[in-house]
């Protein structure tokens, strides 16, 4: 049986990067308390693939377009 390694803090770096995913989903849990567009916005602008990939307005199209594809599961953020 192979010992158990003991968990310790991470390295600045990894817990960095980890920190830029942690961020968005955050951010994700605060739009669902929220109910606010805007929050949905900032989560999608925070995660790291989103915001290296598209423009502030191609982000915010793109979140109206997923608000407006799932109905009414999402009409309260309208």
């Amino acid at each position: 049986m192979l010992p158990h390694a003991q968990p310790g803090r991470l390295p600045v770096q990894l817990a960095g990067l980890n920190m830029m995913n942690v961020n968005a989903q955050l951010m994700t849990i605060q739009a669902a308390r929220t109910r606010k567009k805007e929050d949905i916005y900032m989560a999608a602008m925070l995660d790291p693939l989103t915001g290296g990939e598209l423009s502030i307005d191609d982000i915010v199209a793109m979140c109206d377009e997923l608000v407006e594809a799932h109905g009414p599961y999402m009409a309260m953020y309208q």
